[in-house]
This record gives C-alpha cells, sequence and structure tokens, in this order.
C-alpha cells in the first residue's frame, strides 16, 4: 500500500501501489502543462465513509509513496481515462482499470 501526501499535511492517503502509479503519471503530467485541477476520493467504511477534495497545484508540494521497489506495467487506457476525469468539472476521480490495451513502460 502506497500513500500520497499533499502539502505540509500530516494526512496521508493510501493507496495501493499499481492504483497510485497510474495516478502518479496523469498527476504529473497535468502539473507539467501547468494545469491545475481538483481531486476527489472516497475514503472507504473503514475510514468512516465520505470523501475528500483537493485542489492540485504545481506550486505545492507532493510525494508519492510506494510500499514496494519494482514500478508496474503501465495501463495506458487507465491513464487516459484518469487524464479525462480529471478535465472534467468533478475533478480526478477513482476509475476502475480497464482491461489492457498494450501495457508501456515509463522511465
Amino acid at each position: 500500500m502506497g500513500k500520497l501526501i499533499y502539502n505540509s499535511s500530516n494526512r496521508e492517503i493510501e493507496i495501493e501501489d499499481r492504483t497510485l502509479a497510474h495516478l502518479r503519471v496523469a498527476i504529473i503530467n497535468k502539473l507539467r502543462r501547468s494545469e491545475s485541477f481538483a481531486m476527489t476520493w472516497d475514503h472507504g467504511i473503514e475510514h468512516g465513509s465520505g470523501r475528500t477534495t483537493l485542489w492540485l497545484h504545481e506550486s505545492i508540494p507532493l510525494q508519492f509513496i510506494f510500499s514496494g521497489n519494482r514500478p508496474p506495467k503501465l495501463n495506458r487506457l487507465w491513464i487516459e481515462q484518469m487524464l479525462l476525469s480529471a478535465n472534467s468539472t468533478a475533478g480526478l476521480q477513482y476509475v476502475p482499470e480497464p482491461p489492457e490495451d498494450e501495457p508501456f513502460e515509463i522511465e
């Protein structure tokens, strides 16, 4: 289980490594182009339900911490779906991984 840490908050968002790797690519692509956007996630029943929305901006520190040491093969279609979600008025939200298109590696 990896972690996403935004700004100087002591709150760490736990996200499965594979999902976090795909989020990392989508988020970095948006921020690299100086595109700010909202990101919303559900807390889940185990964390008291509810949801949180963050406004992601290139000037605010962001960390991706992975528990595993091997990066997964990335699913291009999943990243594209995340980017489409980030471009919507609702902002970036979790979308289930679609069947793999052609896995690719980003270094």
